[in-house]
């Protein structure tokens, strides 16, 4: 095997990640043929093709597939090794992480400064929504998530929990009241969440005598993301129970009032997937690990 067979397998990765041989280039700092030309001379080595070109688009035969994924768990256990036993290496590479919007919003991105200061050498690339992804065929190293998990093949770490807290906009108690009690929900209507995969509303739940009590409150409107979940309660167009960080400024501004004060929402959890530990590289660690001080504070 040819020695510079590794440099090969970073290159290829960086394009299938980038989905771009330009793009690529640009990351490694590269000439655009240079980086073809690597990649076309791992697929003579290996004695497969591995990317199918057009004008438009790349995209992964299946063998490039299987090799993509063995690749990079390959070049993260290198960089690990490297790590463990290098006092003067930094920290670095790509880290592409997947995060809620809402969590997103309230706590990565305020604190995502301290991190890079921490961390100058790795890139960040962050994709934040609020449906559930494939880990593997979408490059992820880690994703956080809100609530409960579903069971999962990845590795699944409970890192935190955030507080809820329940709202209504002015407009939507002028005309419509406020509850004083967890009965009187049923006269009124909610901005509910609804899951991308059961499709199922999202059950409100509030701590009573030390015991959890779950509550759905009929739908004025159904949405699956975030910024909608929090515009259309700004709008007045129903009661939301929604991450109590994300909803704070709105609560300063007089946007949202809090209601059912004497009813505590139960807090939701916070967790960190990614899909094996063994094959975790330095870059991925070091973020769990910050992340993780963020709740322990």
């Amino acid at each position: 095997m040819r020695a510079n067979i590794t440099e090969y397998m970073d290159i290829f990765v960086h394009v299938v990640e980038s989905g771009s041989f330009i793009r690529a280039a640009e990351q490694l700092q590269m000439h655009r043929p240079a980086v073809s030309k690597a990649v076309q001379q791992l697929e003579e080595e290996l004695g497969v093709k591995l990317l199918h070109r057009t004008t438009r688009r790349l995209s992964l035969t299946s063998e490039g597939e299987a090799f993509y994924q063995r690749a990079k768990a390959l070049l993260g256990e290198m960089a690990d090794l490297m790590a463990t036993y290098s006092s003067t290496q930094s920290v670095s590479g790509s880290l592409r992480l997947d995060f809620p919007l809402t969590l997103a919003h309230s706590l990565l991105i305020p604190a995502l400064d301290e991190f890079r200061e921490r961390y100058p050498d790795i890139e960040i690339i962050l994709t934040s929504s609020d449906r559930r992804i494939d880990l593997i065929a979408e490059g992820i190293d880690c994703v956080v998530r809100l609530g409960e998990l579903e069971d999962s093949s990845f590795i699944a770490r409970r890192i935190g929990e955030v507080a809820m807290i329940t709202c209504a906009a002015p407009s939507y108690i002028a005309k419509y009241g406020t509850p004083l009690t967890l009965d009187d929900l049923a006269q009124h209507k909610a901005v509910n969440f609804f899951s991308d995969r059961s499709r199922e509303v999202m059950a409100w739940k509030f701590v009573v005598n030390g015991e959890i009590i779950a509550k759905r409150v009929g739908s004025a409107l159904r949405v699956d993301n975030s910024d909608i979940f929090l515009t259309s309660g700004l709008a007045g167009l129903g009661l939301i129970q929604g991450v109590e960080s994300a909803l704070r400024p709105h609560i300063k501004s007089g946007g949202l009032v809090p209601v059912l004060p004497e009813y505590a929402c139960a807090p939701k959890a916070v967790s960190v997937l990614y899909p094996d530990k063994r094959n975790l590289a330095p870059r991925v660690r070091v973020f769990i690990d910050w992340f993780s001080e963020i709740f322990s504070h």
